[in-house]
């Protein structure tokens, strides 16, 4: 066999196919995520305009436990990855065993959250009774269940970091389907199932989340030599592992932590017009994430593929990759934006928008979108700082994007008293983190890519 034969398909592979294998079957099942997360608000949103608010005040939580899960499975990626592309196949197997101990230990922080914090969390943010009724017993259900969570990213990104991104597809479809399957019998008792409300909608959620856990601890013990997990290897934690996961993992976690933190703040800021305001706010991000899903996982089939030729040391193909990507990436968020520029009442409409949820929405959708094609190439952008374990520079952009100027941007605008001034905060954000992203990314492409 010969030596092409023997590695890994990221490093012999036609770069614009590698990167179409790798990252198609995860944007297709990014999209089957975003489908099922638009299909549980619109449930919801059936309840009632109150429930939809609670699930929007929720979100910030839901937000942080994928923060804790995905941040954790980046530098799990870029440490397994590069260990492949350098031959290393025990370091490999410590990254792997080393990060299922984090996982648990992230479980049990949002289990003790889910039993003592829930109910506190979602007073924080409103009083009225009924959002708080709804809102609570969402989180409780989600944070006290999370072992499905957090086993599906961890078994996904397992399959992702070893290129097998198709059976990870399989995985996220399996809990999507379950997920849409379930809310309507458990929100609305059809058949056998009782009328559970917000309640059911949880419960569906976590239980898609825990049927997609158990296949992908299936398929990596089938179909995934490349690495071996195993009790034993989790039994003696590498606290040298460890460290090197969280160095790529803490900045990547903190990166997405500061959006559930983005989105506490503008819930607040937003609350202060109406509870309608708020609602618009949370179909907006149940929205985008049908644009922004794709990209994402373009960005999760791309990591690995430049971690991989960094090991590797193959400059061109990380080039090209980059290149390639970027413009994909441009092309899907720019039809995004013409998505929400030309249909935004029908969106609307889908959750149930009362007239003056509409009254607010259409021009707020309008507004935001057109900085989805600079989102895409900042997202892009960003995935080659955590294949090089440079994930601070993400972190800096994704906090002076949406706490050093979103945030403050959508106060000012708010003290106009004109809520359709609030939504130009996005826009304004998005160019600084263009801004940003372009000089980290070309002083990382000059000390690190060139020399090679």
């Amino acid at each position: 066999m010969s030596n092409e034969q023997k590695e890994n398909k990221m490093g012999v592979m036609p770069v614009r196919q590698l990167i179409v294998t790798m990252a198609l079957p995860m944007m297709v099942s990014m999209l089957v995520q975003a489908l099922y997360n638009i299909v549980d608000s619109i449930f919801v949103s059936y309840i009632g305009e109150d429930a939809l608010t609670a699930v929007t005040l929720a979100y910030p939580i839901q937000n942080l436990m994928i923060a804790f899960g995905s941040g954790t499975g980046v530098g799990m990626n870029a440490l397994l990855s590069r260990s492949l592309g350098e031959k290393n196949q025990k370091r490999a197997d410590a990254a792997a065993n080393n990060t299922m101990v984090i996982m648990l230990i992230n479980m049990a922080i949002f289990i003790l959250f889910g039993l003592f914090g829930a109910e506190p969390f979602i007073r924080s943010q409103t009083d009225d009774a009924q959002i708080i009724a709804y809102g609570s017993v969402y989180l409780h259900y989600i944070c006290i269940l999370s072992v499905g969570l957090f086993c599906q990213m961890y078994f996904e990104r397992l399959l992702q970091a070893t290129g097998r991104t198709l059976l990870s597809m399989y995985s996220q479809i399996t809990g999507a389907v379950i997920n849409i399957i379930l809310d309507p019998m458990l929100i609305f008792g059809i058949g056998i199932f009782p009328e559970l409300g917000v309640e059911g909608a949880a419960i569906a959620t976590v239980f898609g989340q825990t049927a997609a856990s158990c296949l992908g601890l299936f398929m990596n013990k089938k179909y995934n030599p490349d690495v071996h997990i195993s009790l034993r290897g989790m039994a003696h934690p590498s606290g040298k592992i460890i460290g090197k996961i969280y160095y790529v993992g803490i900045p990547s976690t903190l990166m997405i932590a500061v959006g559930s933190l983005m989105t506490y703040l503008m819930n607040g800021i937003l609350m202060a017009f109406s509870s309608t305001a708020t609602a618009v706010f949370g179909v907006y991000f149940k929205l985008q994430s049908f644009v922004f899903m794709p990209v994402i996982g373009l960005n999760n089939g791309i990591v690995p593929v430049l971690a991989y030729n960094y090991g590797a040391q193959k400059k061109d193909r990380i080039y090209e990759a980059l290149r390639f990507s970027i413009r994909l990436a441009f092309c899907i968020m720019l039809c995004g934006t013409i998505l929400f520029e030309t249909i935004p009442g029908p969106l609307l409409s889908i959750f149930n928008a009362s007239d003056e949820m509409l009254a607010i929405g259409i021009p707020a959708l309008r507004i935001i979108a057109i900085h989805f094609p600079i989102a895409g190439i900042c997202i892009v952008m960003g995935s080659i700082f955590q294949a090089f374990s440079r994930s601070m520079n993400s972190l800096i952009v994704s906090v002076c994007r949406q706490l050093v100027v979103l945030i403050p941007a959508a106060a000012l605008l708010a003290r106009t008293g004109v809520l359709m001034n609030v939504w130009w905060a996005f826009p304004i954000a998005e160019v600084v983190s263009l801004t940003i992203s372009t000089i980290l990314f070309r002083r990382l492409m000059r000390e690190v890519v060139d020399p090679m």
